[in-house]
C-alpha cells in the first residue's frame, strides 16, 4: 500500500483565502454577479473585492463584463476539464447509475462532499412522474439523510455493512432516500451513491427489499475505482 505523507501543519494565506472566498462566491446558476452581491456573499468590503478581482482576471479566471459584472471565465473551464481527466469519475459512475434507475424505477444520484454540504454531482432521474427534482450541481445540508449519513461513514465503519443508511423527510418531507459511501484505490471516500424516491413508494419496507441489489451495485462500483478490498 502506496503511504500518503502527512499534511503540514501549517495555517493558509489570508490573502489567499481572501482571493478563494472570492471565486467560490459564484453559485450553480449564477451567470454574473454584481459587486454588491459579491459583497454579501464574502462578507469583504467592495474595496477590497475590487483588488482581489485583480489578480483573478489576471490569471483568466473572471471577467469583468461591460455593465460592471462579474463572471467566471474559461480558466475554470479548463481547470474543471483537468478535475474531470485526472479522476474521470463520470465513466464509472453514470453506467451504475442508470443500472439503478431502470432496476429499481427510482432516482439514483452520486452524491460528493462539498463542505459543509453534500453536492449532487451525477444523476439519472426517475420514469415516474411523481419524482423529486433535483439536478447535478444541487446542494443540500449535512443532515440526516442518508447520503449526508453515508459521506459521514470512514472506511473502517463501512467494512460489512449490508445494509444501506435509510432516511424519510430528514431534508423534504415528502422524500425518503437509501444510501451507500463509496471508496477509491487508498480507500479514501469518494462520495455516496443514493437511490430516492418518493416517501410513499420508497418506504422502508421496499429498501429493505433492495438491500441486496444495492449493496451489489456499491461493492461493483468500489472495485471499478481501485478498491480493493471487499466491503
Amino acid at each position: 500500500m502506496v503511504k500518503t505523507r502527512p499534511r503540514p501543519a501549517v495555517s493558509g494565506v489570508a490573502s489567499a483565502d481572501r482571493v478563494l472566498t472570492v471565486l467560490t462566491a459564484f453559485r450553480v446558476g449564477d451567470t454574473a454577479l454584481s459587486l454588491v452581491e459579491l459583497t454579501e456573499r464574502t462578507g469583504l468590503i467592495k474595496s477590497t473585492i475590487m483588488r482581489l478581482v485583480v489578480s483573478l482576471e489576471t490569471f483568466g479566471l473572471v471577467n469583468r463584463m461591460a455593465d460592471g459584472r462579474y463572471q467566471l471565465a474559461s480558466e475554470v473551464m479548463r481547470l474543471n476539464a483537468v478535475y474531470q481527466d485526472a479522476l474521470d469519475l463520470e465513466r464509472h459512475v453514470m453506467p451504475i447509475l442508470h443500472r439503478l434507475t431502470e432496476e429499481t424505477g427510482e432516482t439514483a444520484s452520486f452524491y460528493v462532499r462539498h463542505g459543509a454540504y453534500r453536492l449532487c454531482q451525477y444523476r439519472v432521474n426517475s420514469p415516474h412522474r411523481l419524482r423529486l427534482h433535483l439536478q447535478p450541481g444541487d446542494m443540500r445540508p449535512m443532515d440526516g439523510a442518508a447520503s449526508a449519513e453515508a459521506l459521514r461513514t470512514p472506511y473502517a465503519r463501512a467494512v460489512g455493512m449490508r445494509h444501506a443508511f435509510y432516511s424519510q423527510g430528514a431534508t423534504d418531507p415528502h422524500a425518503s432516500s437509501m444510501a451507500l459511501p463509496i471508496f477509491g484505490s487508498q480507500q479514501e471516500l469518494v462520495g455516496a451513491l443514493v437511490i430516492s424516491g418518493p416517501a410513499g413508494r420508497l418506504n422502508e419496507e421496499r429498501a429493505k427489499s433492495l438491500d441486496e441489489l444495492f449493496c451489489a451495485v456499491v461493492e461493483e462500483l468500489n472495485r471499478s475505482l481501485g478498491c480493493k478490498a471487499a466491503l
